[in-house]
């Protein structure tokens, strides 16, 4: 059996991501919501697509593209100065066993790259902790608890995650870095949910497609 490369937005047979696909993720950023989150693209139409055939069908190859986009809104935004240190905010641990590999952290890589800044694994969620995906609007109020790495004093550090909600898993996140002492924590997500969108992430439209050689 071959698989053969389609485009992680619309399933067409060629590149992880066609053309068409690469001009429909180009546009305005989201409009800014209270948690203060900088986004690259609104989780909706192709990009809510693209951004999860990296989370299910293991489309790894599309984290460097949406990362990139995230990087040129950070440098939109001018927080791209200054900075020492990259990191994601994990999925828990299951997820990652599931998937073989954490998005948030392989865009966080492609990040820390293309900016010339180290990227740094400084957070972990306690077995305890459950993940975000599935979950409506009012149930990621809380966020998932995590434990930032010590030593992060006067360290100005950007925290990546692949979607936006509510803003409660960043939030938590950067609670655990300054609780270590990280001066400035910058978040950032490649894709923001829109705010009147409160009912649970929907599935995946696209099944994985396999031909035989």
């Amino acid at each position: 059996m071959l698989f053969e490369t389609r485009c992680a937005g619309c399933d067409t047979p060629g590149l992880a991501i066609c053309r068409t696909c690469r001009f429909a993720l180009v546009g305005r950023p989201p409009q800014p919501q209270a948690h203060g989150v900088i986004a690259a693209v609104p989780f909706t139409g192709r990009a809510r697509d693209v951004v999860l055939s990296l989370k299910y069908r293991n489309r790894r190859q599309v984290a460097r593209h949406l990362g990139g986009l995230l990087v040129n809104r950070l440098v939109e935004a001018g927080v791209h100065h200054d900075l020492d240190v990259v990191t994601w905010a994990p999925t828990s641990s299951r997820r990652r066993r599931q998937r073989g590999f954490d998005q948030a952290e392989e865009i966080a890589r492609t990040v820390g790259r293309q900016l010339g800044v180290p990227t740094r694994r400084l957070l972990a969620r306690p077995g305890s902790s459950t993940a975000q995906t599935g979950k409506n609007r009012s149930e990621r109020l809380d966020g998932p608890e995590f434990i930032a790495k010590p030593g992060l004093w006067g360290r100005n550090v950007v925290v990546v995650d692949d979607v936006v909600t509510t803003g409660a898993t960043l939030l938590a996140a950067a609670d655990a870095l300054r609780q270590q002492g990280a001066r400035d924590v910058t978040l950032a997500a490649v894709a923001s949910t829109p705010a009147a969108v409160g009912a649970k992430v929907l599935s995946f439209r696209h099944a994985p497609r396999a031909v035989a050689a």
